[in-house]
């Protein structure tokens, strides 16, 4: 059976995106997390960014009772992180590989940036629900970016402040 959405996922491949992973600590105390490049920043004042979250991936309900989520942005050393949050069914955070901030939600370790929120709105848009959360702890290290494009893997150059 084709796909009927293959032109458009095609479409939607030429652009490159960094990579992410996108965590929460749902009620039951055990954070999940997934692969995610639908990030990007929405204001500075307040400090807002957002992503979408498909409403048929198996975590969806820990995101939906969540109050908060954690963002972070991969190095270019982490594609094996990247795929094995991709992959259903991986989705368990461990403590040796996170730390947390304020809200909770946990962060990975090795990350290029680290953005923890507070989420403050919830916005069904199609098969998607866009999460728009405000920054409580953000954090940033020099080095190298993964990136995205064309369903494969890149890694960018070197960027520092």
């Amino acid at each position: 059976m084709s796909d009927p959405y293959q032109p458009l996922k095609n479409a939607f491949a030429r652009y490159t995106t960094g990579v992410t992973v996108v965590s929460c600590l749902p009620k039951d105390g055990k954070p999940v997390a997934l692969t995610v490049n639908s990030f990007t920043s929405v204001s500075l004042e307040p400090t807002l960014v957002l992503w979408c979250l498909d409403n048929h991936t198996s975590i969806k309900p820990s995101f939906d009772e969540s109050a908060s989520y954690a963002v972070s942005v991969l190095a270019s050393d982490q594609q094996a992180v990247s795929n094995r949050f991709a992959t259903p069914g991986r989705h368990d955070v461990t403590p040796a590989e996170s730390e947390t901030f304020a809200t909770g939600s946990p962060l990975l370790k090795g990350r290029l940036a680290g953005f923890d929120c507070e989420i403050v709105a919830r916005h069904q848009a199609g098969d998607h629900v866009v999460l728009i959360g405000q920054v409580k702890h953000f954090d940033s290290r020099d080095g190298a970016p993964l990136i995205y494009s064309g369903r494969t893997y890149l890694t960018g150059t070197l960027i520092s402040d």
